[in-house]
């Protein structure tokens, strides 16, 4: 079976095959993080974790050139795609509900929606994408570590820092995010 820092490294210098053969390699591994990701979500999400894998995957794919160094690399950046997805779609959900276009329905007739997840997540993308704009690598660090799945091991390996930065800068950006969500 190869590798896939292997297959990572093909894909990069251009064999586009690469990508293909790499799904089946990775794809247990990113369904249980879009399954951790759903865990947060509301109970009548449309999105299912394979659809959120592979709408991520779809992003992976398309970029120009790919330049993942190994699988926790690749992981950290699925990561980011699928929590852009969930973004995405809570916006869109956020929307729908001002409006959309849809057709008013008396109250007995909806059904019960728990707008607050959606809230926290668009809070919680507006607040890492103001750290940053400040300091872009404590927003990687948390980006890896908490919705990567990735222990800090594996994120100063994916960063080139110390474990010791990795620790502290979890501690800083957490304190950063906490301020900035209670305000």
């Amino acid at each position: 079976m190869p590798d896939v820092t292997q297959l990572l490294r093909e894909w990069r210098e251009g064999r586009k095959e690469a990508a293909d053969e790499l799904a089946p390699l990775v794809y247990e591994e990113l369904r249980r993080l879009a399954g951790a990701y759903m865990r947060h979500e509301r109970p009548d999400h449309t999105l299912q974790p394979t659809a959120l894998v592979n709408e991520a995957y779809l992003k992976l794919v398309r970029e120009k050139v790919p330049d993942y160094e190994n699988r926790a690399h690749f992981t950290a950046v699925a990561a980011h795609h699928m929590r852009q997805v969930l973004v995405d779609h809570a916006r869109r959900h956020r929307a729908g509900k001002r409006g959309g276009g849809m057709q008013a329905l008396a109250l007995e007739d909806t059904t019960l929606f728990q707008p607050e997840r959606s809230r926290d997540l668009l809070a919680l993308d507006d607040a890492l994408s103001e750290m940053a704009a400040v300091d872009p690598r404590k927003a990687r660090v948390v980006e890896m570590y908490f919705f990567g799945g990735m222990n800090r091991e594996e994120v100063a390996a994916v960063m080139g820092v110390h474990f010791n930065t990795v620790s502290r800068d979890l501690r800083m950006a957490q304190a950063w995010l906490k301020a900035r969500l209670l305000r």
